[in-house]
């Protein structure tokens, strides 16, 4: 059974905090209620309590203008300029408020000459104090808001980049509404801290009295009692602000009303190529391709430098890491906003305040018959009105593809659509996009680590590694001739081995002889050979024998590990669990169905890409 809250120990520490702040409240709430004079007919209260609230209004309002985008520039700036600046704007908060005074009398006070230049009249007057509660209080504010502008999710900027949006807009209609919860924290804390402000403002501006001002001088020269009127309307302003701020505007959502849709053009697509050098600390990325196809698959494990490949193409970092072609278009220097792309980024990276419909029409061309079209075409109707957190996984990537087409991009980049999904609803994403790359001829180029996804959705590959390219070519060049185990792997293809041809044509392979029919490759040649485990067949009569280490049940298959030497594992498909690990039985390997090729230099140390294999010789 769980353990309630209020057993933890935890709920009594904390328990203890907040007796501690509600006892005075509470105490001088009953206080206030006894029939002694409370000072709320003294003169000046009122006027004071009038330019403290103004004063905070105005200050508030200061800070909210310059400080929120400053606040933007801290959370997305990583330079040292930036972080000594955001050293400075929150040292008000590490001295007291009378030190913060003392530093403004310096160049505000009526000898100064920024003083002197007003005629001594930024003392001792309302400027005075909203300058005093403006250093004081603007660092609740910017510290709020960069958390709240450093949470966003970074691919939501690089999604509105790839929409058409410039910074201006990117900060105005993704950043502003995205962080509006924090900001609204944030200017919050900042007013209220104004309101109350008393060590700089006494320094700066003693007249007129602010209510803080006014307390202290009451409480200087007159009975206890006195003070408590100012203290019960500061008091009372704080509930109301903080009520006030729980509040929740929700704006109404206007149905979405898609006009009639229009279907959209046929391209001809164009071949992507680039030549890239690009450094992320440690990570090296270095490729160079020429596109022969207008799909392209980019496969790769985690880590590869897949998704800072399709940045790259994309203009997010810029013209840095070298020459971008979209077909005979140089794009290496055009901003990411003006290449008229369309671009997915993993995880969808929907707009969290935007309606489905205004997701489709966010690009700065959306055509909206053509995204009434997508939204039908992609099975959308009826979620027009929904928010990205009322989508499941796969209805939101949909709207993803669909605000990405509704642009009628030059170029799709897709950053591992269909990772994370079900298999059925992947399935599913997976045939919608084979078609409509059939349909409208767009341009594609698809990040991936599934080589299932490659071969469906692209008719050119190519495999990275560790930023470097380890085998390009066509679909049917790489899966009929992987470069290496390791591209094997991860082409999805088993049972590839090292070898060498022997004199009499066969091949030595780690202490065996695997036979083959006549071939053309010379004697010595290091090759690698392959065959697949449907191909291997367990029982006599055999022209090698191996030991079973393994069975595995793979749902819809079954397949066994032999081990013919202790450096030679075959994978073999069985059609029933019949053998035992342990069990030594004959096995044939077809010379038929073996293709072997030769080997090609593997090490390219500037990471350029490689020569495509030679087509593989099956014997025959």
């Amino acid at each position: 059974m769980p353990r309630r809250a209020s057993s933890s120990p935890l709920f009594f520490l904390g328990g203890l905090l907040g007796l501690y702040l509600a006892v005075p409240i509470a105490a001088f709430l009953v206080r206030l209620a006894g029939p002694e004079s409370r000072g709320f007919s003294e003169p000046g209260l009122y006027h004071a309590l009038y330019i403290s609230a103004l004063a905070a209004t105005i200050s508030a309002s200061l800070i909210a203008l310059f400080g929120i985008p400053l606040a933007y520039v801290l959370a997305r700036s990583h330079s040292r300029i930036m972080a000594l600046v955001g050293v400075i704007v929150v040292l008000p908060l590490a001295i007291p408020p009378l030190m913060s005074g003392m530093l403004l009398i310096f160049i505000l006070g009526p000898y100064s000459t920024l003083g002197t230049f007003f005629d001594g009249r930024l003392t001792s007057s309302l400027a005075g104090i909203v300058l005093a509660q403006t250093f004081v209080a603007a660092p609740f504010l910017i510290v709020v808001a960069r958390s709240a502008f450093a949470s966003i999710d970074p691919a939501l900027f690089d999604l509105a980049a790839g929409l058409g949006r410039r910074e201006l807009a990117r900060f105005w209609r993704v950043a502003l509404p995205t962080a509006r919860e924090g900001l609204r924290a944030g200017l919050l804390l900042a007013w209220l801290r104004a309101f109350g402000e008393f060590g700089a403002t006494v320094i700066i501006a003693f007249h007129p009295t602010s209510l803080p001002v006014y307390t202290y001088l009451e409480f200087s020269s007159a009975p206890l009692s006195e003070t408590e009127a100012p203290t019960a309307l500061a008091l009372a302003i704080a509930v109301v602000v903080l009520v006030l701020s729980r509040l929740r505007w929700r704006p109404a959502r206007k149905p979405a009303l898609p006009p009639s849709s229009t279907s959209p053009r046929s391209v001809a697509g164009e071949p992507v190529s680039f030549d890239l050098d690009l450094r992320l600390g440690s990570f090296h990325l270095r490729l160079d391709h020429r596109g022969r196809s207008e799909r392209l698959a980019i496969l790769g494990p985690s880590g590869s430098g897949k998704s800072a490949t399709l940045r790259c193409l994309a203009g997010l970092y810029g013209p840095g890491p070298g020459t971008v072609r979209y077909g005979s278009r140089d794009v290496s220097r055009v901003p990411t906003e003006e290449r008229r792309i369309g671009y997915l980024p993993q995880d969808s990276g929907l707009f969290p305040h935007l309606t489905v419909w205004r997701q489709l029409l966010f690009g700065t061309d959306a055509d909206p018959s053509l995204a009434a079209f997508w939204l039908d075409r992609l099975g959308l109707n009826g979620l027009e009105n929904r928010l990205p957190h009322e989508l499941s996984g796969g209805q939101r990537r949909r709207v993803g593809l669909a605000q990405a087409l509704t642009r009628s991009p030059d170029l799709l980049l897709l950053d591992e659509p269909f990772s994370a999904l079900d298999t059925p609803v992947a399935d599913e994403l997976r045939r919608d996009v084979h078609n409509l790359q059939r349909e409208t001829g767009l341009s594609t180029v698809l990040v991936t680590h599934n080589p299932e996804e490659a071969a469906l959705l692209a008719d050119e590959i190519i495999i990275i590694t560790d930023g470097t390219l380890l085998q390009s070519g066509t679909r049917q060049e790489l899966f009929k001739a992987p470069a290496s185990s390791a591209a094997a792997r991860l082409l999805g293809i088993t049972n590839v081995f090292e070898g060498q041809i022997r004199p009499d044509g066969a091949i030595a392979c780690s202490g065996a002889t695997i036979d083959t029919r006549p071939h053309t490759i010379a004697c010595g040649t290091e090759i690698w050979w392959r065959i697949s485990p449907e191909d291997v067949t367990i029982g006599p009569p055999g022209n090698l024998s191996a030991t079973v280490v393994d069975t595995l049940d793979l749902g819809t298959r079954h397949e066994a590990l032999l081990q013919v030497t202790n450096n030679l594992v075959i994978r073999a498909r069985i059609t029933t669990p019949d053998v035992a690990p342990g069990e030594r039985h004959p096995i044939t390997l077809p010379p038929e169905h073996i293709d072997l090729w030769p080997r090609l230099r593997q090490d390219r140390p500037n990471g350029r890409r490689a020569v495509p294999p030679a087509t593989p010789s099956r014997a025959s």
